[in-house]
């Protein structure tokens, strides 16, 4: 199982000149990717800003969204973007893809919280669309270089449509900030509606959790206070949290026991020297 490390774009009030330093000190220290988590409504570095920060820090290291929610974009804008930083990683980006539901994120007029998964369904044509060079705006001009890729996708969430979802248009499956003995239960159906769609191989499987060494009181505090808006959730990211060796040991040998592909340990805080303090322990 591969092992990658969050960047710190969503702890609150992050200094965002940390993020391709984080980025870069990753690559070093051998993870396998490093990856966002996102919201508009609230005071962090948007995804697509910290992936193509990262991406132009660093020149091996994977980069992952896990997970955007990428309904709260126009989907051609978006998928404008993304091809925009797959491009200029050289073909690093992996897209962990969500429909989000937090009200206060949708910012967009006439994009709103209500309708989600038909706009996903919608954005994921229109994605495919500009990747594949078709033109955009109504006029004869594709919106990508020619050579541009498809980038890959890997799908959430728990309804039995998402897996539908993931089986058409990804190329696997991303659990959010679960236990694995949860996670189990998800991975398991994301292998059957990929068996269903008549798709070739496996799935890949990614998964999250969180961790905090060096000050683990406060990674705390930042998880309750990013998802405080999920009460019970938050509590449970909270006490979830990694914050010593033997934890984030057990929790890459659970997850691995699982068939995860890669697992990805998302900071609690923005303290540098947490990368090398995780990759000691688990790689």
């Amino acid at each position: 199982m591969k092992i990658g490390i969050g960047l710190p774009n969503q702890v609150r009030d992050v200094d965002p000149t940390v993020i391709p330093t984080w980025a870069a000190r990753a690559e070093r220290a051998g993870f396998s990717s490093v990856g966002t988590i996102g919201r508009i409504a609230y005071p962090g570095v948007i995804d697509t800003v910290a992936l193509a920060a990262a991406a132009g820090a660093t020149s091996t290291i994977g980069l992952i969204s896990n997970i955007m929610v990428a309904t709260v974009w126009p989907g051609t804008l978006l998928a404008k973007e993304l091809a925009g930083i797959d491009g200029v990683s050289g073909g690093r980006l992996t897209v962990g893809i969500g429909v989000g539901g937090r009200p206060d994120d949708f910012v967009v007029d006439g994009l709103g919280p209500k309708g989600l998964g038909k706009r996903i369904d919608k954005d994921l044509e229109a994605y495919r669309a500009l990747w594949t060079g078709q033109p955009v705006g109504g006029g004869d001009n594709p919106g990508v270089p020619a050579g541009t890729r498809e980038v890959p996708m890997l799908l959430g969430g728990t309804a039995p449509v998402s897996f539908t979802r993931m089986a058409k248009w990804g190329r696997g499956y991303i659990a959010g900030g679960v236990p694995a003995a949860y996670a189990a239960g998800l991975f398991d159906q994301a292998r059957a509606a990929w068996r269903e769609a008549g798709r070739e191989g496996d799935p890949r499987l990614v998964a999250i959790g969180y961790f905090a060494l060096g000050d683990p009181d406060r990674g705390r505090t930042n998880l309750r206070d990013y998802y405080a808006f999920a009460d019970d959730y938050a509590e449970q990211v909270a006490t979830g949290m990694s914050d010593s060796a033997e934890a984030l040991r057990a929790v890459v040998a659970s997850f691995s026991d699982l068939g995860t592909d890669e697992f990805i340990f998302n900071p609690g805080t923005d303290d540098l020297d947490e990368i090398e303090r995780l990759a000691e322990i688990v790689l």
